[in-house]
């Protein structure tokens, strides 16, 4: 049972791949440098968060005197040099004084951070205050009831890592697709040849024989196209020998099969002086010297397609007025005819031969194996001439509809034919024939709902009838 994967074109794993990739080194790529990133404005931050804690405090101690006021506190503060977003913060015995107690004030300093303090020790820790991080520093004033306590905003840092974050967001994303549209191109490209070899095996074997493919400049691929074109030239190559083979024994069996036949004609004019049991098998006889003689004249007809050879003579035809001629000299004259009003007028350029060889073959097709009665339409839609034989017999299966236009097809009905059998060539040629022609034929069940196989042929209409009147 194949996976997911394996359902998945040869193009798209390679797309996906190739997006799988950029995602990843575009991810690796990221992370790595956001974190160097944020590892290094952290330590900047950190260290000049440091550097002014210390020379604050140090000045702060300088000027401070024995019994300062809380105004003198504030007075020294506000005159000592912070870095952006420091916030300095004083212990003078029981005050607390600072330049913004609603961010940075007692409550908010870390207890950790004021049993160190209280230890005459220096400490510090990080924090949230008002919501945004913070470095905060303390340690006691020596020889004094006081305590230096600096607090280092670092929410710029935070923002300045999320936009950085999303521009390698957006640079990844980029990335993925560039990489994503790379491996399109280059699966494109590197399919390419695979996908004209593919184009020329179709063509092969829709019989196009000399199909061949280019010789690419890719080293590589000269290789394969060379194997290729040399199988396609085997198969021709094989193909006409074979053509050529049953032509020249088609040929060959007409000489003694018109000696068999008119051997058949002489007996057959002496057969009432026979007895009844010579009777039978000379009508055995003559039955199938009569179908070996369509055999072979089917098989020189087909042939010639095989090898290139067939050619339409064609000439202006008025349908209406051939269908009917054609009718009366087939094996049911009996058939019920149906002109729409627009089909009287139809003109086809088509080969009088080849046109009337499909209608015999059509209503012959009926006769041995649809049975009852026989009924050809000839209607028009468009540009397009409809000629319609339907018979009353069991129809022709959906499976077999297209394979009985195949050669020596005869299909779930074959079995059933008894010694009325034909040589399973007769709707091949109809085919070959109504392609010829530009048009095409196929099988459908009766439109009136009743049993039975319409056969249906569609021409291209030339002109009208009043054009040659």
């Amino acid at each position: 049972m194949m996976t997911r994967w394996e359902r998945l074109g040869l193009r798209a794993r390679i797309t996906l791949l190739f997006a799988l990739g950029g995602l990843l080194l575009a991810t690796t790529i990221g992370l790595l440098t956001l974190t160097l990133t944020r590892r290094s404005l952290l330590v900047e931050r950190d260290a000049a968060a440091l550097a002014s804690f210390a020379e604050n405090g140090q000045r702060f101690q300088r000027q401070v005197g024995d019994d300062p006021s809380a105004e003198g506190v504030a007075a020294i503060l506000e005159s000592l040099t912070t870095t952006s977003g420091a916030l300095p913060l004083v212990r003078f015995r029981d005050e607390w004084v600072g330049l913004n107690l609603l961010v940075f004030s007692e409550e908010t300093v870390p207890a950790t951070l004021l049993e160190l303090v209280a230890e005459a020790s220096a400490g510090r820790t990080r924090v949230t205050l008002n919501g945004e991080p913070a470095i905060v520093s303390g340690v006691a004033l020596p020889g004094r009831d006081a305590a230096y306590f600096e607090a280092v905003l670092i929410g710029e840092v935070d923002d300045t890592l999320s936009s950085l974050g999303l521009i390698l967001l957006v640079v990844g994303t980029v990335t993925t697709l560039v990489a994503a549209g790379f491996g399109l191109w280059a699966s494109r490209r590197a399919l390419t040849p695979l996908a004209d070899i593919s184009s020329a095996a179709e063509s092969l074997a829709a019989g196009e024989l000399q199909t061949r493919l280019k010789p690419p400049a890719d080293a590589d691929l000269a290789s394969l196209s060379a194997s290729f074109n040399g199988m396609a030239q085997s198969l021709e190559d094989r193909i006409e020998r074979d053509t050529r083979f049953a032509s020249e024994v088609s040929h060959e069996l007409r000489s003694p099969l018109m000696t068999f036949s008119a051997s058949i004609e002489v007996l057959n004019n002496d057969r009432e002086h026979m007895s009844t049991r010579s009777q039978t098998a000379l009508a055995l006889l003559t039955d199938d010297i009569a179908r070996f003689t369509q055999l072979v004249e089917n098989l020189l007809e087909i042939s010639g397609y095989d090898v290139g050879t067939a050619a339409l003579q064609a000439e202006p035809v008025f349908l209406a007025e051939f269908v009917r001629h054609a009718i009366s000299y087939s094996t049911r004259p009996d058939v019920d005819l149906s002109v729409s009003s627009e089909g009287e007028g139809l003109v086809v350029v088509a080969d009088k031969r080849r046109l009337a060889q499909v209608i015999a073959n059509l209503i012959d097709n009926a006769d041995k194996y649809g049975g009852g009665n026989i009924e050809v339409e000839i209607a028009s839609e468009k540009d397009l001439a409809f000629l319609v034989v339907q018979d009353h017999g069991p129809g022709v299966p959906v499976s077999e509809r297209k394979v009985i236009f195949d050669r020596f097809s005869r299909g779930s009905s074959g079995g059933r034919r008894g010694h009325h059998s034909g040589t399973g060539l007769g709707l091949a040629l109809v085919s070959e024939h109504v392609r010829l022609h530009s048009g095409t034929v196929w099988v459908e069940e009766r439109l009136d709902g009743l049993p039975g196989a319409r056969m249906v042929v569609a021409l291209p209409i030339s002109v009208e009838k009043e054009d040659y009147q």
